[in-house]
């Protein structure tokens, strides 16, 4: 199987860009929405999408330096040096299989999933779905060193947890996730607040650890499922961010078969922490009221009805939380997936407004 083209020539424009946008170090996603168009049967969208995404988007950084196999570590996290660590990655995928090079910096960028707000894990995870589907050419493989680069230079770990020790399924364990006391402040301020006062580390700990790796495949798809739903109530909290408690941990879900066995385990613990901690940070205690399901979610055709009007709406966002709230119903048959993507279409602004 080959993805469409549209998506190579996608790769190929975004990659004359960075993987962040203006003074707020907003992420560039561009190459994960283009992703999830095409492999949705939307190829024709794409070119005109693409035209009116690029202009916020800034020039790619410039290396300022060189990065190496005995230098890595000292610019781990250097946001500063995203110039570096495109060039350097890239040039990895020239010499390697792309497998190798994903294993070797999947194992190595893991404790610092929440780099970008977990966009890092998030791009990588879209590219390597469209790997696995074929779409094997040049401009795919450079997809891959880019999304890479940026989950090095912006590496940022989660609070302190235990892995997964307890007995509690993924939506009951995200359910006990006590919210941080000050829900104020950017993303580093609120993590700072997840301590061991503030029984992070205990509640984190409560999820039912996998002893294989269908275990490992079922508790992650379950964490999307739980993390999906819950949307429906505490989206408000943080409209934009909330959605990446779900499509961080979809992300590694889709890149588990390219990786060892033995990164399986690891990956669900910090997909699982990753998730828990944005839920602490911007997840209101109180949830809100669930409106009346639209009618139109129990009948048939309702998963194209809602990637229709996702595409319609044209955010970003609302295109990759859509994408995987229809794989949450089409694995579960639950309508609150769909009635999720629903809301997050309604909180978030449409880019044709």
């Amino acid at each position: 199987m080959r993805l469409n083209g549209e998506l190579t020539e996608a790769y190929q424009r975004f990659h004359r860009t960075g993987p962040e946008w203006g003074e707020d170090q907003l992420t560039n996603h561009g190459p994960m929405a283009a992703e999830v168009l095409v492999r949705r049967g939307r190829p024709d969208v794409v070119p005109g999408w693409v035209d009116g995404y690029l202009p916020r988007l800034d020039e790619r950084p410039r290396p300022t330096g060189e990065i190496t196999g005995d230098s890595w570590r000292d610019a781990l996290g250097d946001g500063r040096r995203i110039g570096d660590w495109t060039s350097y990655l890239v040039t990895e995928l020239g010499g390697q299989s792309w497998q190798q090079v994903l294993a070797t910096w999947w194992e190595r960028l893991l404790p610092g999933i929440a780099a970008g707000a977990t966009h890092g894990v998030i791009r990588t995870g879209h590219v390597v779905r469209a790997l696995l589907a074929g779409a094997d050419d040049q401009p795919t493989l450079d997809e891959l060193g880019h999304a890479l680069a940026f989950w090095a230079a912006r590496s940022r770990p989660v609070p302190t947890a235990t892995g997964p020790a307890g007995e509690l399924d993924p939506l009951a364990a995200l359910d006990g996730i006590p919210r941080i006391p000050s829900q104020q402040g950017n993303l580093a301020t609120r993590f700072g607040q997840l301590t061991d006062e503030s029984g992070w580390p205990a509640s984190v700990a409560r999820l039912r650890p996998a002893a294989t790796g269908e275990e490992v495949q079922a508790r992650l798809a379950d964490l999307v499922t739980a993390a999906t739903v819950r949307y429906l109530r505490y989206g408000h909290g943080q409209p934009v961010l909330l959605v990446h408690t779900a499509t961080a941990p979809n992300a590694i879900l889709h890149a588990l078969p390219a990786l060892p066995a033995r990164l399986w385990a690891p990956s669900l613990a910090a997909g699982w922490a990753a998730s828990a901690a944005i839920f602490a940070a911007y997840a209101p205690a109180a949830g809100a009221a669930l409106a009346p399901r639209a009618a139109f979610l129990e009948a048939p055709g309702a998963v194209q009805e809602v990637l229709d009007r996702a595409v319609e709406h044209g955010d970003e966002h609302v295109i990759k939380f859509t994408d995987t709230a229809a794989e949450v119903y089409e694995r579960t048959g639950d309508a609150d997936a769909l009635a999720a993507a629903l809301r997050v279409g309604a909180l978030i602004e449409s880019r044709r407004s």
